[in-house]
């Protein structure tokens, strides 16, 4: 449950991070100050297993901070491999985890394999000693390899961090904190909108932001799916739509709306509501909207949630990072501080974070093929599985989407 304890020290991490300081107002103020100038010591060695697409960006991230140094590249293409060795200048080049651990064993340890080979990656790794070891999603089809991937690492000491989600956006991590310091009153209810298309992909963001602003575990799912044919049980979770009620931990239901309802000329849209007595909380893939009150015609008013400057400006303004790569670089930042403090409270994403949001994936899919039968959570079989899509499960190279060496090169990028 992520109560108590665990929200302080997200609180403490921000403070530490970036100077926050509450002003006379109550309102968070930053000075960000010049991450470039923060380091303290002997730089992380990290190494970046699967080099594709977005390997690339957790690379070119990882070789802006001024604590970690980019040392290794495990990538399975042969003809990738040196392209991105080169773009990145790095020496040693893996064929695979296996060939890399054998050789040299990284600080940290980047698994952006296609999910179909991550558990073997993060498993091996954290049983090598690497110290902290960070996936992205979905982090499993099997409930179970998740599983396997977050005990080995809590059993080896080993922090273990999710990826590129929106859950690690500065403004998100802020709107969770003043819903968790009260400063918006009693958490009342939550509802999820366009939860559908990729539940166990894309979708995951949706739980992951759900988890923090609600503060709060999913207990109970009871879920209708369509169309009929994305219920088939070997089906992949492409073009699964969900529409159901989420029990949380705290005693509230989430009402979960399935992606693009048509209600009239209108469609629904996309993201996580979590509202309290007199306020709402409204995140739809940016900086979440807050309103408090209510104007003349009754209609909810916005106010300025007076959100601290993103603290790492100078590392994500240098392309070729993209607009977007901001809650990369938060998350991947928080990811660093925990493996140097050895504190993996201070996590925006987590390994265990991504499992979560895998099973509820899972459990709306069970419930919707047996008749929209309540399901609770923890599942007792870790058995169960959800495939994502094919680019998503086996990758780009296998799928018939390759990059191009140019690409991979980084000729393109702007």
């Amino acid at each position: 449950m992520i109560q108590g304890g665990r929200q302080m020290d997200r609180r403490t991490f921000l403070v530490q991070s970036a100077a926050v300081t509450a002003a006379t107002t109550g309102s968070i103020q930053v000075s960000a100050g010049n991450s470039k100038n923060s380091r303290r010591g002997k730089k992380l060695r990290v190494a970046i297993i699967g080099c594709g697409r977005m390997g690339q960006y957790f690379a070119e991230v990882y070789r802006r901070l001024p604590d970690t140094e980019l040392t290794a590249i495990a990538e399975w293409n042969d003809n990738r491999r040196p392209v991105v060795g080169k773009r990145f200048d790095v020496k040693r080049l893996y064929k695979d985890v296996n060939a890399m651990l054998e050789d040299y064993v990284p600080d940290i340890a980047a698994v952006i394999t296609p999910t179909k080979y991550m558990k073997e990656a993060v498993v091996k790794c954290a049983q090598a000693g690497v110290k902290g070891v960070s996936t992205d999603k979905p982090i499993a089809a099997r409930l179970a390899d998740a599983d396997a991937m977050v005990d080995t690492c809590k059993k080896n000491n080993v922090i273990f961090a999710g990826g590129n989600l929106q859950r690690a956006k500065w403004d998100v991590q802020q709107a969770a904190q003043m819903l968790h310091s009260g400063e918006l009153g009693k958490i009342k209810g939550a509802a999820i909108h366009g939860w559908g298309g990729e539940i166990s992909g894309g979708g995951c963001q949706h739980i992951c932001v759900l988890r923090l602003l609600a503060g709060a575990e999913i207990d109970e799912v009871i879920a209708w799916g369509s169309p009929p044919q994305a219920l088939k049980p070997d089906k992949d979770d492409s073009g699964l739509n969900i529409n159901g009620r989420f029990r949380l931990s705290t005693g509230i239901d989430c009402q979960v709306f399935g992606l693009e309802q048509k209600y009239g000329e209108q469609r629904n849209r996309s993201g996580v509501d979590v509202w309290t007595e007199n306020a709402l909380v409204s995140w739809s893939w940016n900086s979440p909207r807050i309103f408090k009150g209510y104007n003349a015609s009754g209609a909810r008013k916005e106010i300025d949630p007076k959100y601290a400057p993103f603290p790492w400006a100078d590392i994500h303004q240098d392309p070729p990072l993209r607009n977007s790569d901001d809650y990369l670089v938060g998350s991947i930042q928080s990811f660093v501080q925990a493996v140097q403090t050895a504190n993996d409270t201070e996590l925006f994403v987590s390994g265990h974070d991504l499992r979560q949001a895998l099973e509820a994936a899972i459990a709306a899919k069970q419930s919707a093929m047996l008749g929209n039968e309540t399901i609770k959570l923890p599942l007792q079989d870790r058995s169960l599985a959800l495939l994502p899509r094919p680019y998503r499960w086996a990758g780009g190279d296998a799928v018939g989407n390759p990059q191009s060496d140019e690409d991979a090169a980084g000729k393109n990028n702007s």
